[in-house]
């Protein structure tokens, strides 16, 4: 029986019809992908070419050693070459892949998440049309010209929670996702991992950049977005993180991003 890895790797390598990546020396590439029929999840690895993975519908993770960035629908997370990471797939996703030359373009230098607009869409998918080996034309290295102008404009949205190697805080990552309704407070957990609440409070803020209660939020924010992005409604993913009620959830949720998740889906 293949793997989910497996059944992911083999479809990649379909796609890729057999080029090698990291020898092909075209400025800019695309190529589709759809996981219609089940989750997937492609384990750590790395590119010389920097990436943009755009979900068109319903969710990717990616994981780096410093962090976890959620894309959902219309946005993509950018990944500089040479980064090792790994990507978990939603059972509904279909996903772009646009791999980028380091010196074709000027892109963010570390992971992060961007807002895609609909002209860099659009580009993207035509793009993916086009196969990996094809020769050189003029008209598609006009249109990646264009991609890749537009590509250097698009904003970074927040939607990563800071990760640590160190042990303790690593500890209560895996907890909190594994159990993201766990309401321990800051105490509980300094008491878990066997340090004082006030080393703990320290550590957080110099491991991840935020006060556990932010990092606990952002987390809570990544975990919605994979779940509701996957299909999963506001009263069962409010109740999975624990909140009392949807309202609570949903005043979070628009704290954070501005609109409700309703809204936000829709959009």
């Amino acid at each position: 029986m293949i793997s989910k890895s497996g059944q992911t790797a083999k479809l990649l390598r379909s796609c890729y019809d057999d080029v090698d990546l990291d020898q092909s020396d075209r400025p800019a590439f695309a190529v589709h992908l759809d996981f219609s029929d089940y989750e997937a999840e492609v384990p750590q690895h790395h590119h010389k070419q920097g990436q943009l993975i755009l979900a068109l519908h319903g969710a990717i993770t990616c994981r780096t050693e410093n962090g976890i960035w959620i894309v959902p629908p219309d946005c993509g997370v950018g990944i500089p070459g040479g980064v090792p990471h790994s990507n978990q797939v939603t059972s509904n996703a279909r996903l772009s892949y646009l791999f980028v030359q380091p010196e074709a373009a000027q892109l963010p230098q570390e992971c992060c998440t961007l807002s895609v607009s609909p002209m860099l869409r659009e580009m993207i998918l035509r793009l993916a049309d086009v196969p990996v080996n094809s020769a050189p034309d003029d008209h598609v290295g006009r249109m990646v010209r264009v991609l890749l102008d537009e590509l250097a404009q698009m904003p970074i949205q927040g939607l990563d929670l800071p990760a640590s190697g160190h042990p303790k805080i690593a500890a209560i990552t895996a907890a909190l996702m594994a159990e993201p309704s766990d309401r321990r407070t800051l105490g509980d957990w300094a008491a878990h991992v066997a340090v004082s609440e006030r080393s703990l409070k320290r550590l957080m803020v110099q491991e991840t950049g935020l006060t556990f209660g932010r990092w606990r939020r952002q987390l809570h924010l990544v975990i919605a977005l994979r779940e509701l992005a996957s299909g999963g409604t506001v009263q069962r993913v409010s109740s999975d993180l624990g909140y009392e009620s949807p309202t609570a959830f949903i005043v979070m949720f628009k704290k954070a991003l501005g609109t409700t998740p309703t809204r936000y889906f829709a959009s």
